[in-house]
């Protein structure tokens, strides 16, 4: 069997293909075949409750979505990450992965029924709306979320392009309500954005990983090396803040861009032998130049997978709040037959230490705090992981998560304003929004 895996949180990341092979067993008596043969007999109280609703319900019902809605109730009763996806829901999802699908250009995750923006996508509908990380939506068009499945309300959010959706939002701990229409787009995900700052420091933003991510990273430092040679060129500001995740195979390439060896990240499943290890290969991209990450509490999955790899091997300095805490694998698992296909938590992945991410996160080497507006005061925060209800648990040391705000204007960003500074040398401790642990570094 093969499994392409890939790590994402919310509705919308990644696309995979998984072939499924098929075996013949014969079982000999005893008690864990017993077990076996108890939980299939159980599984005739399914078909039982299914033809009954078939025959006696009050209007006849649509057998398919029966069955559909009852594997998707059995998969999210598992955990918020995996879930079923028909076939539309596939499909979408593997154009999304290749960097374009239609739509507002949002990130969501479900949360006590409700939907949960995890970040709206830089220069789309939603982010000129002024959705913000952490809002609930409540309703689409009027109808409420509640009873709705993750993907029936991305579907929903979906749709022709030049149409109007309107969203009741919720914000802050008061849950003030309002109404934001949005007229749908093309949504082109251009997952890397990169740009000089001063004729000294490459600042490169990933906002999300596709299978673009990579070659946009090596793009921009190709054009940084060859803008500032030599010495010119102090470093590189890495910024994963408000990234929820996407494609591992992407995660590790782009940590392979500023490492020349070690592993990358791990990930392990239920069994022993089921644990892969990803190394990195020679040929360091940004040439040991010093290397600054943001991150912040909308930093997710394979956000955390690098700044955690950078970290563990003192490749750079990690700054801002503690990420979301996403440590869990999705594989997708195509059904065939036109039958959709299952998005599956199979692994945990690890850091290179050894450390889970699972509802703890990545705590930054240096904390910084943003200045955030008085109306949006208290509305700013990301819950994490660990205020999912059925995330994965990990001990009695769970976190929650951490602001996620980031100023729109980059003259009001104190994370990125500290970044810059530490890759210039003036940087001074008392400039963070806590003392300095013990061990911080700071590049030179």
């Amino acid at each position: 069997m093969r499994k392409l895996s890939l790590v994402m949180l919310g509705a919308a990341l990644g696309a995979s293909t998984v072939m499924i092979g098929t075996q013949t067993r014969i079982f000999a008596a005893g008690p864990a075949n017993a077990a076996i043969s108890e939980t299939y007999r159980s599984l005739n109280l399914f078909g039982d409750v299914f033809e009954k609703i078939r025959s006696d319900y009050v209007e006849k019902p649509n057998e398919q979505k029966l069955i559909e809605a009852a594997v998707s109730g059995m998969l999210t009763s598992l955990d918020p990450h995996s879930s079923y996806m028909d076939s539309k829901s596939f499909r979408d999802m593997q154009v999304q992965t290749r960097g374009e699908f239609g739509g507002l250009g949002i990130e969501v995750t479900q949360e006590d029924g409700l939907v949960k923006v995890v970040t709206p996508i830089d220069d789309t509908p939603a982010a000129r709306a002024g959705i913000m990380s952490g809002d609930i939506i409540s309703a689409i068009d009027g109808e409420s979320v509640q009873g709705m499945t993750l993907n029936q309300a991305v579907d929903k959010m979906r749709g022709q392009v030049n149409t109007t959706v309107k969203l009741t939002i919720l914000r802050g701990s008061a849950r003030d309500s309002q109404e934001v229409a949005i007229t749908r787009a093309v949504i082109q995900i251009r997952s890397v954005r990169f740009r000089q700052e001063g004729d000294d420091i490459g600042y490169i933003r990933i906002t999300q990983f596709n299978e673009q991510t990579y070659d946009g990273v090596k793009n921009a430092i190709s054009r940084f090396t060859a803008d500032m040679p030599g010495d010119k060129l102090r470093g590189y500001v890495l910024d994963l803040r408000n990234n929820p995740g996407g494609l591992l195979d992407q995660s590790i390439a782009v940590s392979n861009a500023f490492l020349t060896s070690g592993e990358i990240v791990s990930t392990r499943g239920r069994n022993a032998d089921e644990t892969q290890r990803y190394n990195a290969r020679p040929g360091d991209l940004s040439k040991g130049k010093p290397v600054i990450v943001l991150i912040n509490g909308g930093s997710a999955s394979a956000s955390e997978i690098v700044a955690g790899a950078l970290q563990d091997h003192k490749r750079a300095t990690i700054v801002g709040t503690r990420s979301f805490g996403k440590g869990s694998v999705q594989t997708i698992i195509p059904l065939g037959q036109n039958n959709g296909a299952l998005r599956l938590t199979t692994a945990r992945y690890y850091t290179p230490s050894g450390r889970s991410i699972q509802a703890k996160g990545i705590d930054p080497d240096i904390q910084i705090l943003q200045d955030v507006p008085d109306e949006l005061k208290g509305k700013d925060d990301s819950k994490g992981e660990a205020s999912l209800r059925g995330h994965l648990k990990n001990g009695e040391e769970e976190k929650s998560g951490s602001q996620a705000y980031v100023p729109p204007d980059p003259k009001n960003d104190k994370q990125l304003r500290a970044a810059l500074e530490m890759l210039r040398g003036t940087y001074t401790k008392a400039q963070a929004s806590e003392p300095a642990k013990a061990g911080e570094k700071v590049p030179n």
